[in-house]
């Protein structure tokens, strides 16, 4: 790709995450991502991604990769099984994101696809190999009664990491002080997620026939 091709898309993707964090997803038009990008070819988009699906599919894909690959070494390096450490490796890639404006637009993002999360898995083959390794070990750690309560706790578990780090993601852009520093929040935030995964089920006590 020419060298100013790639600055265009380097433009336009960095705009788009932007965009997509501080407005919403489904507010953005794909003008407003070539204006802001400065562009003056209103295809230019169009040509690079196709549409604002395939934009976002771009953002999405440029830092899931990595993220990915990081989750692996973190996995290995914990060298453990268990839920705390599948839930450090879950989640310490994520935290690492924070320090950058673009890791922080980014799961300012990803937050805004709670709808698209319980398929995850539906088709693997749209997530990325630790992470979905790692969510059918948590699910098969779950202490609850059936197959439906471990998903719906693996559900609950991956919207409370996403939402709590993309308000934690916003804070920092708007200036807002934070209460803890990254280590003890990333240790909470393990513990609750944990908590989700590990907590003694009551659901079969309480349950009654469905009609």
């Amino acid at each position: 790709m020419p060298r100013d091709a790639t600055e265009t898309r380097s433009r336009l993707i960095a705009e788009a995450e932007r965009l997509f964090a501080n407005q919403g997803i489904w507010r953005v038009r794909v003008q407003d991502i070539v204006t802001a990008a400065g562009q003056r070819n209103s295809s230019a988009l169009s040509y690079h991604f196709g549409s604002r699906q395939g934009v976002l599919d771009a953002i999405l894909r440029d830092h899931g990769e990595p993220i990915d690959q990081e989750r692996g070494q973190v996995w290995t390096e914990e060298g453990d099984d268990g839920t705390p450490a599948l839930i450090e490796a879950l989640i310490r890639p994520l935290t690492r994101r924070l320090s950058t404006s673009s890791g922080r637009c980014y799961l300012r993002i990803v937050a805004q696809l709670s709808a698209e999360f319980a398929r995850w898995d539906l088709d693997p083959t749209h997530v990325p190999a630790n992470l979905n390794a790692i969510l059918r070990l948590l699910r098969d750690r779950a202490l609850a009664n059936d197959k439906a309560q471990r998903d719906e706790r693996v559900l609950a578990m991956i919207q409370l990491m996403t939402a709590s780090l993309a308000e934690r993601a916003r804070r920092i852009e708007a200036g807002d002080p934070l209460d803890t520093d990254e280590n003890v929040y990333a240790a909470n935030l393990v513990d609750m997620l944990t908590g989700i995964i590990e907590a003694p089920a009551r659901a079969a006590l309480i349950a009654t026939p469905v009609r």
